[in-house]
């Protein structure tokens, strides 16, 4: 009796020793308490952790980068504001260096917008699009007004050399068109003429063509600004023709810069 009430008692403290070791961990009631449960290999499979990064597609300015957006939304800006941008010509320089050659690009561009604001600008760079942007950005910050005849042509005839270049600009009436052609064709298209009569002598290179071409533009005055500049009225410079008073009042009522 006594060796059978031993060997139910082993067998019954064993049991309860594989329960105690099967027994499953109990769950954890805090995100703390759950990730000192956690195992390497459950940290692996589980989710992420979100930080903010060190790369430049990080969320740190909320998914809006560091400023090229910004920079996308102004350059946007500028492209809507009505500026006509023409591209005159395009460059191929290089560079020789001690393992070669090293190729760049430069760009003249004429900007205006159709309404007697007009300029130039170059740019260099590696690649033509960052070219065109270099030299758009400086015709932009160096624009010149010039005064028009109604609105088409220019008010009297002009002259303007740069070097080697020698242009000559003429007033046209209603229908001429622009008579111009390579660069001088740019500035014009730009500036808001519909009528003008040019010659080019002395030099093809369109670097000094178009600065020729401003150097005459510049030179262009108005009856408005002389009438202003030596204190009288512009029916009395109108009338120093031979016109009658109320023709000269009439033409001087039609003037527009």
């Amino acid at each position: 009796m006594m060796a059978d009430e031993t060997k139910n008692e082993e067998t019954v403290t064993a049991e309860t020793a594989n329960a105690v070791t099967n027994e499953q961990p109990a769950v954890a009631d805090t995100p703390s308490e759950a990730a000192d449960n956690q195992s390497p290999a459950q940290g692996a499979e589980g989710q992420p952790r979100q930080g903010r990064g060190r790369g430049r597609g990080g969320d740190r300015d909320g998914g809006r980068g560091r400023g090229r957006g910004r920079r996308d939304d102004r350059r946007r800006e500028e492209e809507d504001d009505g500026i006509i941008e023409k591209l005159v010509h395009i460059n191929r320089v290089s560079k020789t260096v001690k393992g070669g050659k090293r190729f760049g690009f430069a760009a003249l561009v004429v900007v205006g917008d159709g309404q007697g604001r007009v300029g130039f600008g170059k740019g260099k760079a590696r690649e033509v699009p960052e070219a065109i942007s270099k030299a758009t950005a400086a015709a932009r910050k160096k624009m010149i007004r010039v005064a028009l005849k109604e609105g088409r042509t220019l008010h009297h005839d002009g002259k303007g050399h740069f070097g080697a270049g020698k242009v000559t600009v003429r007033t046209a009436p209603p229908g001429t068109g622009i008579i111009a052609g390579g660069p001088m064709r740019a500035v014009f298209e730009s500036l808001g003429v519909a009528d003008v009569v040019t010659k080019s002598v002395g030099t093809s290179n369109p670097y000094n063509m178009i600065r020729a071409t401003f150097d005459a533009l510049q030179d262009q005055t108005s009856p408005k600004s002389v009438a202003q500049r030596r204190g009288k009225k512009v029916a009395d410079l109108l009338g120093r023709g031979g016109a009658s008073e109320a023709e000269a009042e009439a033409d001087a009522a039609a003037i527009a810069e």
